[in-house]
């Protein structure tokens, strides 16, 4: 028999470990693209801000306005990042304690 009625008739622990295998892979596609756009986003801006005249190198002023620049965004990354992972944090726990206290 094929792959697919075999997979037809799995249990459905089975199934739930394949649902959850590929919604962690897609999390990791995501985080991944996450990443990279915003490494890109930093690229550009930084770039466009500090080296108003390329050439074949960077001056040391170019360089320490993208030190600079770079560290600046990841900070501010970074607080917003915290800060929503707070928020959605808090909303999850009263979300659980509203289902809570209805189901009493």
């Amino acid at each position: 028999m094929s792959d697919f009625f075999k997979s037809a008739v799995s249990s459905p622990t089975d199934a739930n470990a394949r649902k959850e295998a590929i919604m962690t892979q897609v999390r990791n596609e995501l985080a991944q693209a996450n990443a990279q756009q915003l490494i890109n986003n930093m690229n550009e801006r930084c770039f466009k801000a500090c080296v108003t005249k390329p050439g074949t190198s960077l001056s040391s002023s170019e360089q320490t306005c993208l030190a600079r620049c770079l560290d600046r965004f990841m900070d501010a990354f970074n607080i917003v990042s915290r800060t929503y992972t707070a928020r959605i944090t808090k909303e999850r726990l009263e979300d659980t304690n509203l289902g809570s206290s209805l189901g009493q």
